[in-house]
Order: C-alpha cells, then sequence, then structure tokens
C-alpha cells in the first residue's frame, strides 16, 4: 500500500469544501490536472472512490462521506504540532492566523495592526474576514488560530474571552434627525436596511426589533455597513449599526446618528481560540492587546 501523504489529504478537504476541481486547485494553488492525479492516487491507495465527478460539481462518495471528518482531524492534528513547536521553541506567537467578522476588521484594525507592528514586529500575521460560522469551521479544524467574533459563541473546544461591549445606535436621514427615536417594536414596522443573512450582526438587530430572522426586506439587504449607511443616505429607510463604526461610516453619507433608550441593543465583541492550542496563555495576552485597541465608547 502506497502512503497517504499530508498534500493528498489537504487537496481532498478542498474538494470536499469547494465541490469543484477547478475552484479546489484554485485555493491549493496548483493545476486542476495535478490536483485530479493527487486525488486519484489517494483514492488507489484507500481502495475505493471518494468523490463522483459530474459535470459541474463533484460530490463525495459514501466513502468519502466517511473519511472527510477523520481527515480533517488529521489535518487539524498537524496544525497543533506546529502550535506545539512554536510554543516550546520561543515566546513569541511566530505566526498568527487571525480571523476577524466583517462588522468588526474595518473599524479595529487599523490600530491593531499598528500595535502589532510596533509591539510584536516579529511576528507573522495572517488575517481573515469572514462570517462567524465559517470563521467558527476553520479555527475548530485548525484552519486558524483565533478569530474575533460576537460572543457568546458557547462550544465547549472553544476558549473565549470577552473584549469590550458597545451599542447599536440608529442611522437615519439627516431630515429625520429631530424625529423620536423609535424604540424596538416601532423600528420592526419601519423601511429597517439590514446585513445579508449570515451576518450575526443581522440576527442581533432582528432581536431587538423581535422580529423572525425570516423577515422580508425587499431585496434591501445589504453586503456591508458601508452599503446599509450609503443607502439610508439615499433616503431609502434606516438602520442599525454598532458604535464603532459611527466615526468611519456616519461621515460618509447624508446621515443622522441616533441612540436608543433603555434597554439598549448591545453586542459583546470577544475573541476565541482552541482550549487545546499549546498558545493558549500567548493568545490570552493577544486578547488584552486587542482589547486596548478597541475604539473608546461614548456611552
Amino acid at each position: 500500500m502506497n502512503a497517504i501523504t499530508l498534500r493528498q489529504l489537504r487537496y481532498f478537504d478542498a474538494l470536499a469544501r469547494h465541490g469543484h476541481f477547478g475552484r479546489a486547485a484554485e485555493v491549493c494553488a496548483i493545476s486542476q490536472p495535478a490536483l485530479s492525479v493527487q486525488i486519484r492516487e489517494l483514492e488507489e491507495t484507500l481502495g475505493g472512490k471518494l468523490v463522483e465527478r459530474g459535470a459541474r460539481q463533484v460530490r463525495l462518495t459514501p466513502l468519502g462521506e466517511t473519511l472527510i471528518q477523520r481527515v480533517r482531524e488529521v489535518l487539524t492534528g498537524v496544525e497543533e504540532l506546529g502550535d506545539m513547536a512554536r510554543a516550546a521553541t520561543g515566546p513569541g506567537l511566530g505566526r498568527l492566523r487571525l480571523g476577524i467578522i466583517p462588522t468588526v476588521a474595518p473599524y479595529l484594525l487599523p490600530a491593531l495592526i499598528k500595535r502589532l507592528t510596533q509591539e510584536a514586529p516579529e511576528l507573522d500575521l495572517h488575517l481573515r474576514e469572514t462570517l462567524t460560522p465559517r470563521l467558527l469551521r476553520e479555527l475548530g479544524e485548525g484552519r486558524i488560530d483565533a478569530a474575533i467574533v460576537a460572543l457568546p459563541v458557547s462550544e465547549p473546544a472553544f476558549a473565549e474571552v470577552a473584549l469590550f461591549e458597545e451599542e447599536f445606535v440608529l442611522v437615519r436621514p439627516e431630515a429625520d434627525a429631530d424625529q423620536p427615536v423609535p424604540d424596538g417594536e416601532t423600528l420592526r414596522r419601519m423601511r429597517l436596511l439590514l446585513l445579508e443573512e449570515g451576518h450575526c450582526f443581522r440576527d442581533q438587530a432582528l432581536s431587538f426589533c423581535k422580529a423572525p430572522s425570516a423577515m422580508s426586506h425587499d431585496g434591501l439587504d445589504g453586503s456591508s455597513l458601508t452599503t446599509l449607511v450609503q443607502m439610508v443616505g439615499a433616503g431609502i429607510g434606516v438602520t442599525l449599526i454598532p458604535e464603532m463604526a459611527i466615526a468611519v461610516e456616519a461621515p460618509s453619507a447624508a446621515v443622522s446618528v441616533s441612540r436608543f433608550r433603555d434597554p439598549k441593543p448591545t453586542r459583546t465583541i470577544g475573541m476565541i481560540w482552541r482550549r487545546s492550542n499549546p498558545m493558549g496563555d500567548r493568545l490570552a495576552g493577544l486578547s488584552e492587546m486587542v482589547r486596548a485597541c478597541a475604539p473608546a465608547q461614548s456611552g
């Protein structure tokens, strides 16, 4: 029996994720024929087909479905070996693969990167901005080392540290600046612009309005807070943004910002990492640096 290689396992993992040879090859930075050869060699070694090759999509076979979770456990274990080596050979983090959600990244990263450059110039920082469900999956599989997300995540395998709490504020057209600030129930009946499904901030905003997650918005969902604020400036509706986004987003459009009365909508931002990560103590130290970089809250 030929030896199974880590390269083959990584290629199989990528193929299972993307369901397409071309996209998997692009992610793995190799040619599609080379990826196909490696998958065939893995199948020959294992003695069975791992994928069904369709014209447009690749699906896992029953054998592939059975093996993929174990393959990911192996790859996570290999990543943790690297973490153990880094923990044993030096005081710093060395390489840090940090994930961060889109409603935090533009407002926190400039200060954080500046501070890391000054205080940890040896750090090899790799940033990943994407939605919470994807970050949790990638963290669990060892593809990132830590993530900055909204808490709680309630995942026993992850350590989580609260960094700061912030309010949500109402953004509406300048002409409405003198109008009473609506409560959650009233806001639900207004033309409320929200982020696309998959953003935790969308769910938090709907929770404040006591609205169902499947609430229709007439196709007016946005892909970013910047888009939502610009839509408000154009008179299309109103929206909510986190307090840390005010300084960046509000000056860019003809909008007014208002704070809600108590009980105010808030969120807690924190940092999470795998409890099994041997670099946990150093990641906890890093969380203190992240906390210090949080935008000041005006209350």
